[in-house]
């Protein structure tokens, strides 16, 4: 059992947390906690993956000292993406 709980100590937590937020209440508190576990295991695995693979190689193979052969790029073209929220 997890933390060491046996089958008394987990009874004695349902009931309190049937007292506390009562029948109805439970089936959504238990879908939203799914859903933010979820939520945090796919960020997580996103955030290694970030880190375990090589970033992508944008260079290229024209002379360095040519100004005509480095194109520009602008701050502005850059698209970021929105930072995802949690709740």
């Amino acid at each position: 059992m997890p933390f060491n709980l046996g089958f008394g100590e987990l009874v004695i937590v349902l009931v309190i947390v049937l007292v506390l937020f009562g029948a109805k209440r439970i089936p959504e508190i238990s879908a939203s906690f799914g859903k933010g576990i979820r939520e945090f295991k796919k960020n997580v695995n996103e955030v290694e993956r970030s880190v375990t693979e090589p970033a992508p190689r944008t260079e290229s193979r024209l002379p360095a000292g040519d100004p005509v052969a480095t194109p520009r790029r602008d701050v502005a073209d850059e698209v970021r993406p929105e930072p995802k929220r949690l709740l």
